[in-house]
């Protein structure tokens, strides 16, 4: 039997866990967020007081790390270091910045590749990430690359911010999003980039709600 599989890919701040999620409820697929796994590392790697600019410091960490993803009862998708779960925590606004630095290094990658492939050769999946389409599953059933301008992806974070207390300012998350996007696209290991069969899915002037159809019939008009 073979399972369905699809990859979206797209810049920080795109909205790709959100509609990513709802969508795979919607078609009943595991839904798996890659950069969560990421943020967990980068977590990790905090905490053990590691350059996470140095993939020599982080190398050593890895035959350490003890990181599992479940589904809960509630269907969303929780992240675990050891037995303590970090899904609150790897939200925080500064494990953004620890996620794009440690998935900069290929030794990371290569660490939970597997793991990754492993989820999409026993069930339907959704992933989403940032080299899904080009690197984690190149046979993707179906690829879309999911953006939005800098500008309306900074509001939308800049908003989520604000109800959660944080006092960012808009002008630092709009920072924040062209670093990450810089960074993200201009890595030596697998670069953010579109897959050359990738759908382009553009929602900068698109509600959440008319996001989520756009990305349902694409993937249905591809399976």
């Amino acid at each position: 039997m073979s399972f369905i599989s699809v990859a979206i890919d797209g810049p920080a701040g795109a909205g790709k866990s959100t509609i990513a999620r709802r969508v795979a409820g919607e078609l009943g697929y595991l839904y798996v967020d890659t950069g969560a796994i990421y943020r967990t590392v980068g977590l990790y790697a905090k905490r053990m007081g590691a350059d996470v600019y140095s993939e020599e410091a982080i190398i050593p960490l890895l035959d350490q790390l003890q990181i599992t993803m479940k589904v809960e009862a509630d269907g969303v998708q929780h992240m675990y270091l050891g037995t303590e779960d970090v899904t609150g925590k790897i939200r925080e606004p500064e494990v953004s910045m620890l996620a794009s630095a440690v998935s900069a290094h290929g030794a990371v990658r290569s660490f939970l590749l597997d793991m990754q492939r492993d989820l999409a050769k026993s069930q339907n999946v959704l992933m989403d990430g940032r080299d899904i389409g080009t690197v984690v599953l190149p046979d993707a059933t179906v690829k879309i690359f999911l953006t939005a301008k800098p500008e309306v992806r900074a509001l939308r974070r800049w908003k989520e911010l604000r109800e959660k207390g944080a006092p960012d300012t808009f002008e630092q998350v709009l920072e924040d999003v062209i670093s990450r996007d810089y960074n993200d696209s201009h890595r030596a290991v697998a670069p953010l980039r579109q897959a050359d069969d990738a759908v382009l899915a553009d929602t900068s002037e698109l509600t959440l709600e008319e996001s989520i159809q756009l990305i349902l019939d694409i993937i249905k008009e591809k399976i």
